[in-house]
């Protein structure tokens, strides 16, 4: 799995799954109990991530529904 887009707000995240299951994107919401480790703060982001062969159909979906400026890098995997 691949990281499609990292953020801490709840809303976007619900509003991202929700496109994703419509469009039958296999995908994981990471860090999603890290607020039991913050003390719920919302400091920490949670890392929406998609099966690899899933990247581009995903991406495509997220830059249609004008959230372009929410995605992740492309190449954010080869710079880890």
């Amino acid at each position: 799995m691949e990281e499609l887009v990292r953020t801490n707000d709840p809303v976007l995240i619900s509003f991202l799954e929700s496109l994703l299951d419509e469009a039958g994107i296999k995908h994981f919401v990471a860090d999603g109990n890290m607020s039991v480790l913050e003390g719920s703060l919302g400091m920490l982001p949670r890392r929406v991530l998609v099966d690899s062969d899933q990247m581009a159909m995903a991406r495509r979906l997220i830059v249609d529904a004008g959230l372009e400026n929410e995605l992740r890098p492309e190449n954010n995997a080869s710079s880890r």
